[in-house]
């Protein structure tokens, strides 16, 4: 029921919450999280202003107390198609933990607690979805964990109690050593972010466009812009082409060409739609053979984009608004700004200044000024649009000569090499040191054997050992315990026990199977009814083995066991057997040999493999969950 009462997020939105962990939390007011709201995003202005958004923008609001949820400041972003947009927040969350040390984060989206996922494979047995809430914070710029209790530190909750948020932070501030996340699990989280934030720029894609000059000079003041018109274009609909016929806002015979910045993921989508468009438009395409076809191409569905965008949306009143001046949160947000040095020294008044001026201007009536309704996309760009006119097209058609140079679109093909180092990447690394720790324990004669194989980075006796100790692990309703990190020791059977469990679910007995059946409790079973089961155990394990017998005899008859590798003739010839008569006299039991359990494992092991021809299967799969890695087979027979 518990799991009830969390909060829902919607699909493909991020949710964070940023809490005061000191021990004067509860004194914490508005003004003192308002403030601190606004200094933070005036300290990482430099980030967020030029960053394009797939959707929504990161934002910080002050929460009133609820729910025993204690007053804290909070956003969500829905990042939509760009997975990216949320690693930049856990990128941005754990900086401002950072920066501000007395700040505690909390992120999620609809999967939960994701940061777990991408730590799944190294968290502890007790940590699920279940024990989870409340207990992952960003914390000091590092991930915390609010640990077990145990013999060695009391710290702690228990897995099946949830501590409320107000516990977590006082456990949090008070220990944080101890709820420090284990190296493993950071390393894990630092990977996933590493390149940050020179990713930022490395995301992003140039590319020429074919597009109407009000498009040109509003994408010049407002270069995010770019986002909600991909979108509009990329999710339209027939309502929304029938405003793109006669292109009333954006006349496509005043097209420029100009340079366009997207994000990957933005200029994908536009570069894949297949699109025609309608005659009366006024939009004609070169052939496919113009050097210029992709920049008309890509132009023409950035303005339909824009115009679906500002069909959606009445002009905005010719009476001017308020200027943003008057709005008393903007001297402090300029004031952390300049402290900041958002403006990087430029001088006051130059073209450089105003430009900056603009960025944060729009940031803040965006994402700091909460008071303010927010406009539409479509509502900025004929603010935008209005502030420019009128339009010298004379003056954008010369700076059609000093465009920078387009981006090389390789990263859109992606090889088969590619994706298996990406994979590689990915997952590989657990497979290597998986095949280092199995080769150390190759010993005697098998070291010399596996000389050569081990110089390849893998060896064929780690297979087979690997998936001898996989058989040999304990496995539960949940799943296999693989063997990584350390193997467990092998369960213990009782064999009596077994056979009369194995008995009563045969049938044999009328009493049925329950949870107790092989718990051994002497203290309730008589000295008649332990011989009994003794002696019923005991016939069960004779029919069971009438019955194995049997089926050797009816397996004798067949060729399967030619399917399978005996043990070496040599080997055999060793075995202090009586010689026979005659020479070919010999018995069918005294011609069946063991067989060689080892060699049959790799072989199919190895033929599965082949079978898979490189993908993804059962037998690679399995082999590296083992922490095995074997080569790609370059055997064209």
């Amino acid at each position: 029921m518990d799991a009830l009462k969390r909060t829902v997020v919607a699909e493909d939105t991020v949710q964070y919450e940023l809490f005061w962990a000191q021990p004067d939390g509860s004194n914490v007011t508005e003004e003192h999280l308002t403030r601190l709201a606004e200094e933070i995003l005036a300290k990482f202005a430099p980030l967020l202003v030029q960053y394009i958004w797939q959707n929504q923008p990161f934002n910080l609001n002050y929460r009133s107390e609820k729910g025993g949820v204690p007053a804290h400041i909070g956003g969500s972003t829905q990042f939509g198609e760009n997975v990216e947009d949320e690693w930049f927040i856990v990128y941005l969350l754990l900086q401002i933990t950072e920066a501000f040390p007395g700040l505690a984060a909390r992120v999620e989206d609809n999967d939960g607690e994701f940061l777990l996922i991408e730590a799944a494979d190294h968290l502890p047995k007790w940590l699920n979805p279940d024990s989870s809430e409340n207990r992952v914070f960003l914390y000091r710029g590092q991930l915390h964990i609010l640990p077990c209790p145990s013999k060695l530190s009391p710290v702690g909750f228990s897995k099946d109690a949830a501590p409320s948020v107000s516990q977590a932070l006082a456990v949090l501030s008070s220990h944080p050593q101890i709820c420090q996340a284990s190296p493993h699990i950071c390393s894990a989280l630092k990977k996933r972010l590493n390149g940050y934030p020179e990713k930022i720029k490395s995301g992003l894609h140039r590319a020429h466009c074919f597009v109407p000059a009000g498009i040109a000079a509003v994408l010049a003041q407002r270069p995010q812009l770019v986002a909600p018109a991909v979108s509009a274009f990329y999710l339209r609909d027939p309502v929304d082409l029938q405003a793109c016929r006669s292109f009333k806002t954006f006349p496509p015979q005043t097209s420029v060409l100009t340079s366009v910045t997207f994000t990957r993921c933005l200029y994908a989508q536009l570069l894949q739609q297949q699109f025609t468009p309608d005659r009366r438009s006024g939009f004609t395409l070169p052939s496919h053979s113009h050097p210029q076809y992709r920049a008309h191409e890509l132009g023409m569905k950035l303005a339909h984009g824009f115009e679906i965008l500002c069909s959606r949306c009445r002009l905005p009143s010719s009476e001017p608004d308020a200027p943003i001046s008057c709005n008393p949160q903007w001297k402090s947000f300029l004031r952390s700004l300049k402290s900041n040095d958002y403006f990087r020294g430029e001088l006051e008044g130059s073209a450089r200044y105003r430009e900056l001026m603009t960025s944060a201007e729009h940031f803040f009536q965006r994402s700091v000024a909460s008071e303010s309704r927010s406009l539409s996309p479509g509502e900025e760009i004929l603010q935008s649009l209005q502030s420019c006119l009128p339009l010298n097209l004379e003056e954008l058609r010369r700076q059609e000569q000093q465009l920078p140079r387009e981006d090389s679109e390789s990263w859109l093909e992606i090889t088969a090499e590619d994706l298996d180092h990406m994979l590689q990447q990915r997952t590989g690394w657990r497979a290597d040191v998986g095949s280092t720790k199995q080769s150390q324990r190759v010993e005697g004669t098998e070291e010399r054997k596996g000389e050569t194989e081990e110089e390849c980075g893998y060896s064929l006796v780690a297979v087979s050992q690997g998936m001898k100790k996989f058989l040999d692990a304990v496995s539960s309703h949940e799943g296999a315990e693989v063997p990584w990190g350390g193997w467990r020791q092998a369960f213990s059977l009782d064999p009596d026990s077994m056979a009369g469990a194995v008995d009563r679910l045969l049938g044999n007995k009328e009493e049925e199977l329950d949870s107790d059946d092989l718990d051994d409790d002497a203290n309730e079973d008589s000295d008649e009814e332990q011989e009994e089961g003794t002696s019923s155990g005991t016939e069960t394990l004779n029919g069971l083995r009438r019955y194995m017998e049997r089926m050797d005899e009816e397996l004798m008859g067949t060729k399967v066991g030619q399917s399978f590798n005996g043990a070496n003739s040599k080997q055999a010839d060793l075995d202090n057997s009586p010689p026979t008569q005659g020479g070919s006299g010999q018995s069918q039991e005294e011609q069946v040999q063991p067989l060689d359990l080892d060699l049959n494992l790799v072989t199919n092991l190895l033929e599965s493999l082949s079978c898979q021809a490189g993908l993804a299967g059962p037998a690679s799969n399995l082999l590296q969950s083992l922490g095995i890695k074997l080569p790609a087979n370059s055997d064209p027979s």
